[in-house]
């Protein structure tokens, strides 16, 4: 959904700034002094990679400390290349290579920390994280790329920009999503350390839990009631 609203306001031309480019190309495509950069394709993706690399690190079984520092990464990356489109001097580059340090870093953590607690978890866990796993890395990795050639280096014009990123989002997202559900078909989310109920086998929604409770509390004051009549009947 979210994903959804962000292309239709790039595609209705809305949602980004004119900023004035470093790179001045000869290009008739991209020879004008400013570039359109659409700040709303970065709100898409500081709420959407989150969620995608929470559900690569869930299936690998990681504790929570790493899952949140790896989401904080993760942000880090995505807002450093926010600023980095659009600053207009040369210091975007610093920014640039902010956000590529922390796309080593989550890169590190799904090619070395997630991957061995996903082979832990057994042969089918293991299969389905690199699954997705092996696709995430490798596209992640060309967005460095097109950010380069787009935001940064105003090489292609923004309607080729959309294509590039279009097609990168295309398999990041759907494509993945799709990936990881058919692997988690047989995958039990207990294995993964997920404790999910569902609503019609919840005890404390039927009665279960009340039940028992009620007994207890029935058990628990039968002892004074015996005694009570034990003291009458003396």
């Amino acid at each position: 959904m979210v994903a959804a609203i962000a292309y239709f306001t790039m595609g209705s031309n809305l949602g980004f700034t004119p900023i004035q480019v470093e790179f001045a190309r000869s290009n008739p495509r991209v020879h004008g002094t400013y570039r359109e950069i659409f700040y709303v394709r970065y709100i898409d993706w500081v709420i959407t990679t989150p969620l995608l690399l929470l559900d690569l690190l869930l299936t690998a079984g990681l504790p929570w400390p790493t899952i949140l520092y790896t989401l904080v990464i993760d942000e880090i990356m995505i807002i450093t290349g926010l600023v980095g489109a659009l600053v207009v001097s040369d210091y975007k580059w610093g920014y640039f290579t902010f956000g590529c340090a922390a796309l080593f870093v989550i890169a590190w953590t799904l090619t070395w920390t997630a991957r061995k607690h996903a082979s832990a978890l057994g042969a089918d866990v293991s299969r389905v994280y690199l699954m997705t796993g092996v696709l995430t890395i490798f596209l992640w990795f060309l967005y460095p790329i097109a950010w380069g050639i787009c935001e940064g280096g105003n090489v292609i014009a923004p309607d080729s920009e959309a294509i590039f990123y279009g097609i990168l989002d295309l398999f990041a997202k759907p494509v993945f999503g799709a990936l990881l559900l058919w692997g988690h078909r047989g995958i039990d989310p207990g294995r993964l350390g997920l404790h999910i109920r569902d609503y019609d086998e919840d005890p404390a929604i039927h009665g279960g839990v009340h039940s028992g409770a009620h007994g207890e509390k029935s058990t628990a004051a039968e002892p004074p009631q015996n005694g009570v009549d034990g003291a009458q009947q003396a």
